[in-house]
């Protein structure tokens, strides 16, 4: 598994979904679409999603930060 940090490159809103792909291994459309379906169900996913985008760094930053 990798660190968790945004793309760079392939990011379609925040790098969210891409970054839980990348750490997960799986891909990252597939990651799109359990969270697409995940906002069918009661639940505060926006708002988490929203969290992530705020607190992960981004991978540049993520890679500066690193010894």
């Amino acid at each position: 598994m990798t660190a968790l940090a945004r793309p760079t490159h392939g990011r379609v809103i925040g790098g969210v979904c891409a970054a839980l792909a990348r750490r997960f291994g799986t891909s990252a459309t597939t990651m799109r679409i359990v969270f697409v379906l995940s906002c069918l169900l009661p639940g505060p996913q926006f708002v988490v999603y929203i969290a992530l985008w705020l607190l992960l760094p981004s991978e540049e930053k993520a890679r500066a930060s690193a010894w």
